[in-house]
């Protein structure tokens, strides 16, 4: 039988385990925006070499944008759903867990 101090360490390393997660998925986020964006100013760039004062991003940039972000999101589709997987197995670790802990709690007045 687990006792309840363990039981809060284990909560508190699954948590930080899911913490270290998601911040992962967002690293991943981050850099998919990041280098569409850069490639987007680019082509803008070599598009428009004539007009200096031209930094608006218009409508036809943002569809580039959306495109190159799809690209690049299905270009590292494995890395996303593995890590996907991982919150959700984490997720359901967490669950049974307070599950567990909550139902002895009520058994063991």
């Amino acid at each position: 039988m687990t006792c309840p101090t363990d039981i809060g360490v284990l909560l508190s390393r699954i948590a930080d385990a899911r913490c270290g997660t998601q911040r992962q998925l967002g690293v991943i986020e981050r850099q998919i925006a990041k280098r569409a964006e850069r490639m987007t100013i680019t082509a803008r760039v070599q598009r428009r070499r004539g007009r200096r004062g031209a930094h608006a991003w218009t409508g036809v940039d943002e569809c580039a944008y959306q495109a190159l972000v799809a690209d690049l999101t299905l270009a590292r589709h494995s890395e996303i759903d593995a890590l996907t997987g991982q919150l959700a197995r984490e997720d359901a670790a967490l669950t049974a867990l307070r599950v567990r802990c909550t139902t002895r709690a009520v058994a063991d007045p």
